[in-house]
C-alpha cells in the first residue's frame, strides 16, 4: 500500500510486489452500446467491444503475424533512441504509459532514465498486474505503480505524495491514437495536457500511409488472426447479450480508404440477413459492411498539424529506414489547445 495525495480515490490492491490503484469505471451498458452503434450509417460497434479475454489473446496474436511489422518496428526505434528521446528528461523522471503495452517497449525508457519511476495505466487490472509484475521484476529498483482507469476520460493522476512533484513523460505507443478519430484523437492530446504537467512532455508512436496493399495486409493477415478477432466480436454479442446472428454468415474486410488516411475493418454481410438482439431486428443486405474498427494513419507533417491544435509542439522525431513508422517527442505549446476544427 502507498500513501496517496489528495486526488486519490479508493481501491488498491498489491500483487507480487506492484500496486493497482482501482479506479475502474462503471461497467458500460454494452446493450446500448450495440444498439446505438447498429443504428449507424455505416453500421459501426465501439472498437472496446472486440476486447473481451478472448479478443486480447488474438490481438496479441495479431501483433506476432509477420504481416503486423508495426510492434517489432517499434521496439526497434526505441531500443536505438531511447537516449535521444529521454535527452531533455530531468533526473527522477516519472514515465506515464497510456494503455499497459510490454515490458520490451518502455524498458529502454527506464533504462536511459537517471531515477525514474513508472505508472502505467490501464483499463484492464489483469493486463496491469500481468504487465507490473514482469517489469518490476526486469527493473527492481524501479518504484511502480498500475492505475486502472480508462486513460481516455481521465481527470488526474492518483499519485502518492513524494511523486507529486516529479517531471512527467507520457508515452503512448502502438500507434494506439490511430483509433481514434481525428476529432478525438485532438482532444486526448490535449486533456493529457494537464495530466503531464506544464514541465511534461510525451514520447508517441504513430503509423504512417505507405503502400495500401501492406497496409491492407498488416489487418488481414494470412493466418486468418485478425479475421479471427473481429469475428469473435460477433461471438461476444451471442454469448453476452444472447443475440441471434450467424459469424458464418460474415466475412472480414480490411481496406485503406485513402480519402479519409485511414483502414477501416469490417464484417462485411454474405448474401442478405438478420440480427435480432432483444427487441431489435436488424436487417443486412448483400455486402453491407459492419465496421468493427478504423486506423488512421498520420504524416508527420499532419501529425504534427493535430498535434499543435492540441496543444503540443513537436522537438524530436525517430522514423525507421522505411520511414513508415515515427515515434515523436512533443512538448507543450505556448498557444492553448484549440479542437474546433481537426482533420488529417
Amino acid at each position: 500500500m502507498v500513501e496517496m495525495g489528495a486526488g486519490a480515490r479508493t481501491g488498491s490492491v498489491a500483487a507480487g510486489g506492484f500496486t493497482v490503484i482501482d479506479r475502474h469505471p462503471p461497467a458500460p451498458d454494452v446493450l446500448a452500446a450495440v444498439r446505438e452503434g447498429l443504428a449507424r450509417r455505416p453500421r459501426q460497434l465501439p472498437a472496446w467491444l472486440l476486447y473481451d479475454r478472448r479478443g486480447s489473446e488474438l490481438f496479441a496474436e495479431i501483433c506476432r503475424q509477420p504481416e503486423y511489422t508495426l510492434t517489432a518496428t517499434e521496439l526497434e526505434l526505441l531500443r536505438r533512441h531511447a537516449a535521444a528521446l529521454c535527452a531533455g528528461c530531468s533526473p527522477g523522471t516519472l514515465v506515464v504509459e497510456f494503455g499497459a503495452g510490454s515490458v520490451e517497449k518502455v524498458s529502454p525508457l527506464l533504462q536511459a532514465l537517471a531515477a525514474p519511476a513508472y505508472l502505467a495505466v490501464d483499463i484492464s487490472a489483469s493486463a496491469l498486474q500481468e504487465v507490473g509484475q514482469r517489469l518490476q521484476a526486469a527493473h527492481p529498483t524501479v518504484p511502480m505503480l498500475g492505475l486502472c482507469a480508462d486513460y481516455g476520460d481521465l481527470p488526474d493522476l492518483p499519485l502518492p505524495a513524494d511523486w507529486a512533484t516529479r517531471p512527467r513523460l507520457g508515452f503512448f505507443p502502438g500507434s494506439s491514437l490511430g483509433n481514434f478519430d481525428p476529432a478525438e484523437a485532438c482532444r486526448f492530446l490535449a486533456a493529457l495536457r494537464p495530466l503531464l504537467g506544464e514541465r511534461g512532455q510525451l514520447l508517441i508512436g504513430i503509423d504512417q500511409p505507405r503502400d495500401p496493399t501492406a497496409l491492407e495486409a498488416a489487418y488481414d493477415d494470412g493466418a486468418g488472426v485478425s479475421a479471427a478477432f473481429a469475428l469473435n466480436l460477433l461471438q461476444r454479442l451471442r454469448l453476452e447479450l444472447g443475440a441471434d446472428v450467424d459469424p458464418g454468415g460474415f466475412r472480414y474486410r480490411a481496406t485503406w480508404e485513402a480519402d479519409h488516411s485511414r483502414v477501416a475493418m469490417a464484417l462485411v454481410s454474405v448474401g442478405p440477413q438478420r440480427l435480432r438482439l432483444a427487441d431489435l431486428e436488424v436487417v443486412f443486405a448483400d455486402g453491407e459492411p459492419l465496421i468493427t474498427e478504423y486506423s488512421y494513419k498520420y504524416t508527420p507533417a499532419a501529425f504534427l498539424a493535430l498535434a499543435a491544435q492540441a496543444g503540443w509542439s513537436g522537438v524530436d522525431r525517430r522514423c525507421d529506414d522505411a520511414d513508415g513508422f515515427s515515434v515523436h517527442r512533443l512538448q507543450p505549446a505556448a498557444a492553448a489547445p484549440d479542437c474546433s476544427a481537426s482533420a488529417v
